[in-house]
């Protein structure tokens, strides 16, 4: 549209636009930090884990640093702040230093970063897991970088360890003797795991430890039964 003026001008404004009214594609949306990052002090405490598995031909070497919260006083604690992950296999280089940078991240980030372990045991190797000592299912190298994880969170308390009741562990151990015993060989028991040979996994704990018992499909390690 032309608008023509026939008179002369006097003076002049300039005039803006309102936020609400600019395009859409103009518009720049706000950022909203869910808290501030945490810094990096000079010094830091940390462990090491130690891993060796069918997959790799050399151990991993795990480092989970941790940073002390609220130092000296009776709220002290300590959160992992940093994760580094050092073999002489140099196959999974490039994906374990983008993951340890990416974990160290969310760590810096402060809130809960529990839910990091589920989310690693969620990822399956297509080429298939294994077991390791103990009858444990791993369904990939990085769940068991998310084992190690686990373990650390519990170390430190962030993470309750779960335990079976006294009683629970005595009628388990009981209930695995007896079955035992009802075998016609001794070479039943698998002498790598502790469990007998021939039990299945269980689907709660991952651990080939899953065995009929009374009538029941009973888990020698955690408990589970299909029957309860």
């Amino acid at each position: 549209m032309t608008l023509t003026i026939n008179k002369k001008i006097t003076g002049y404004a300039v005039v803006t636009e309102s936020p609400e009214a600019a395009p859409a594609e103009t518009r720049t949306a706000e950022i909203h930090q869910l808290g501030e990052p945490l810094s990096r002090p000079d010094k830091l405490v940390g462990n090491t884990y130690k891993i060796k598995t069918p997959v790799t031909d050399h151990a991993l070497y795990i480092t989970i640093n941790d940073v002390i919260m609220n130092e000296g006083t009776p709220q002290e604690h300590r959160r992992p702040f940093e994760i580094f992950i050092n073999s002489k296999n140099m196959e999974h280089f490039q994906w374990i230093v983008a993951l340890t940078r990416v974990m160290s991240a969310v760590f810096r980030k402060g809130g809960d970063i529990t839910f990091l372990v589920e989310e690693l045991h969620s990822v399956f190797d297509p080429k298939g897991g294994y077991f390791k000592k103990g009858g444990r299912y791993i369904p990939s190298l990085v769940a068991e970088i998310g084992e190690v994880l686990k373990e650390h969170l519990y170390e430190i308390g962030m993470l309750k360890r779960p335990e079976q009741e006294p009683h629970q562990k005595a009628f388990l151990e009981s209930k695995r003797m007896e079955y035992v015993e009802n075998q016609s060989q001794a070479s039943n028991v698998a002498s790598d795991t502790g469990f007998p040979t021939g039990a299945t996994l269980c689907a709660k704990c991952s651990t080939q430890a899953v065995i009929k018992m009374d009538g029941c499909l009973t888990c020698l390690n955690c408990g589970d039964s299909k029957c309860s």
